[in-house]
């Protein structure tokens, strides 16, 4: 979607995972796994998006752990390392971006924040170790409210708390579903691939 330099913008909104910081679970099975095939497998139908998903959405790691070693007590081990091993998903900030963020807040033309699906019992650690997070003005994290995107409930709780005026922001994530749903919301939204795309959008729309 592009953004016209003529669109007056206020607020700029940014997913955190694969956008700002690099978490990808293949990280950890690559050393738990031999065989490629084996963490594919593992990711696509023990581990899977979906289940993980929950988490981001409220449900408790005790919860969710419990319930996959139930159905699957094969793999009791590689389960209960997602949660317990979940740091070595973590691969470190994405420059590019953090550049991005670090540019905008230099500049101080635009509100700065964040809207993240994250679990809330793996969050801190994330605030923590990441000092740029403190750039943000405010931060919402899905997994401590309950809801996550693309649930359009949870871009209406942004906007309420934050006080924004969607036809004023500008949401970047990487996951289309989100950036649809955005979109639908009245958002403007920009669809995440690598820094310097981002970049090249921001700087046609006048925002950087």
């Amino acid at each position: 979607m592009s953004i016209s330099s003529n669109t007056e913008i206020d607020t700029v909104i940014f997913d955190l995972g694969a956008v700002l910081i690099d978490w990808n679970p293949e990280y950890l099975y690559r050393k738990i796994f031999d065989r490629e095939e084996d963490i594919q497998h593992f990711l696509n139908h023990v581990c899977t998006p979906s289940w993980n998903a929950q988490q981001d959405a409220g449900r408790t790691w005790a919860e969710a752990t419990e319930l996959l070693t139930g159905r699957h007590p094969e793999y009791t081990t590689e389960i209960r390392a997602f949660r317990e091993r979940w740091t070595e998903m973590l691969n470190g900030p994405i420059a590019g971006t953090v550049e991005i963020l670090q540019e905008l807040e230099e500049q101080g033309r635009h509100r700065l924040l964040a809207l993240t699906n994250w679990s809330a019992e793996t969050w801190p650690y994330a605030w923590e170790r990441y000092d740029f997070l403190q750039i943000f003005e405010g931060i919402l994290v899905s997994g401590a409210e309950n809801l996550k995107k693309p649930d359009p409930k949870i871009y209406q709780l942004l906007v309420d708390r934050y006080g924004i005026e969607p036809d004023k922001a500008v949401f970047i994530d990487d996951s289309m579903p989100n950036i649809t749903a955005a979109r639908e919301f009245g958002i403007h939204a920009i669809h995440f691939t690598d820094p310097a795309a981002l970049r090249a959008t921001l700087e046609q729309a006048g925002i950087i």
